[in-house]
């Protein structure tokens, strides 16, 4: 699942326009960086999609890959051309697996090979430039490449997980999220669980358990998203629940867990005691005057009964939405009752969006995107350059291209809300925006240190 849903691979299947198993194998192994870095996923996206016009540079490659479209794809690929075409006999074709899954390290015996490969191209007269491009394309495999049985096993995997999210979407981002891997951060999967129509709801004392939970299309935080709250209590909550019933106030929440002031503050914060229809400012005056530092609240526990102590008058007070997406910002690493788009001291969203990307191709537009995950990649001449994945404002994905120059002016100083100026490209109908300047958008102050 992992790799699927990568910013490479996401691009990646969309340009093959894949939509059947055999497809997802060879993509499962072109994009590895061996393929990938000579050149042949280009060349092998042109030919899936136009095979009418696919030129074979010698009949070995048409006789041997005719189903990759004379493109090395797999390991065994490398050994089919390298007996075929370059007259290596079948041990050292297996050196040449063992090179490429960077477990061979004598170097002499490859050179050895390298010089008796181009020693037979030679005798069997082919061009030194065709002899030498093959080569290099069968040397950019090493220790980077899959088999076709692992490439073929990774897409069942693969193809399994893309079937449930496209007709389980709710249930299946769940199990993403209790999986606790994936390419994306938590933020990103429960993105992909809004947009399929699920309700996110916040952490309950009385709905959620220890990790995420789905009723319907209500999917429930657990309480291991909470950044600071014990492990120990996390896991308490839905068992007690279960033995004993609903809670029923912070006063009997107390007695059965145990639960110390700090703790019932972080979740009164996180909104897991809304059920009982009160302000969380009230709350927290409550469970103050409840586990005030005087009281000993490890004694508490043994009581049979609450106290049903009076509650004191307490003045009205203003809560101002922003609070509750700080609030959840640091107690989860992110808003879930609303987006960032929400912080953004602006309303502008720019002139596009994922949506309209493709009709601006050739066009400067202009952005306002979350920045969810970025790939460094050094270039040929030794200088850096990134790959920007963003969400849009419609939760969709938008992919950027920042070249040496743009990335010097403009940095992606970390995740965050960015406004990105840039021309569209589109490679294949996949939209992309090739970055001139971009900048982090100006941020609502904290209202809670007001």
């Amino acid at each position: 699942m992992r790799n699927i849903i990568s910013p490479a691979m996401r691009q990646l299947i969309s340009k093959l326009r894949c939509d059947d198993y055999l497809t997802l194998v060879a993509a499962s192994s072109i994009i590895r960086p061996g393929v990938a870095s000579s050149g042949m996923m280009q060349a092998f996206i042109e030919r899936h999609l136009n095979p009418e016009k696919v030129e074979y540079i010698h009949p070995a490659f048409k006789e041997q890959l005719e189903d990759t479209y004379g493109i090395m794809v797999y390991q065994e690929d490398v050994m089919k051309i390298g007996h075929h075409f370059g007259g290596l006999d079948l041990a050292e074709a297996d050196v040449l697996r063992r090179m490429m899954s960077g477990k061979y390290r004598n170097v002499n015996h490859l050179a050895e090979i390298e010089d008796k490969y181009h020693s037979n191209c030679r005798e069997k007269g082919y061009p030194e430039h065709v002899a030498n491009e093959v080569w290099r394309q069968m040397q950019s495999f090493a220790g980077y490449s899959f088999n076709k049985a692992h490439s073929a096993s990774f897409a069942v995997e693969s193809y399994q997980s893309l079937f449930l999210k496209t007709y389980y979407p709710l249930e299946f981002m769940v199990s993403v999220l209790n999986n606790y891997g994936g390419f994306y951060s938590r933020e990103v999967y429960i993105n992909e669980a809004r947009k399929a129509g699920g309700n996110i709801c916040l952490p309950c004392v009385n709905k959620s358990v220890y990790d995420t939970s789905i009723e319907g299309n209500d999917i429930y935080l657990g309480f291991d998203c909470l950044l600071n709250l014990e492990n120990r209590l996390a896991q308490l909550i839905p068992e007690e629940r279960k033995r004993n019933g609903a809670y029923l106030s912070l006063e009997n929440f107390n007695l059965r867990t145990g639960a110390g002031l700090e703790q019932i503050i972080i979740l009164i914060r996180s909104g897991a005691f809304r059920f009982l229809g009160a302000g969380k400012k009230e709350l927290l005056w409550e469970a103050h005057l409840l586990l005030n530092k005087n009281r000993n609240t490890h004694s508490q526990v043994g009581q049979l009964f609450s106290t049903n102590a009076e509650k004191p008058q307490l003045p009205v007070f203003v809560t101002d939405e922003l609070e509750n997406l700080y609030d959840e910002i640091e107690l989860m690493g992110f808003p879930v009752s609303g987006s960032i788009f929400d912080l953004a001291k602006s309303d502008y969203r720019g002139n596009a969006d994922a949506e309209t990307l493709a009709s601006f191709e050739g066009k400067v537009v202009r952005v306002v995107a979350h920045l969810v995950a970025s790939k460094t990649v050094r270039t040929k001449t030794g200088s850096l350059m990134k790959f920007g994945t963003f969400i849009d404002h419609n939760g969709d994905f938008i992919d950027t291209v920042h070249f040496t120059q743009s990335l010097q002016k403009s940095p992606l100083r970390g995740k965050g809300l960015y406004l990105i100026e840039g021309k569209v490209t589109v490679d294949y109908d996949c939209p992309a925006i090739e970055v001139y300047r971009c900048a982090m958008m100006p941020i609502k102050p904290d209202p809670r240190s007001v």
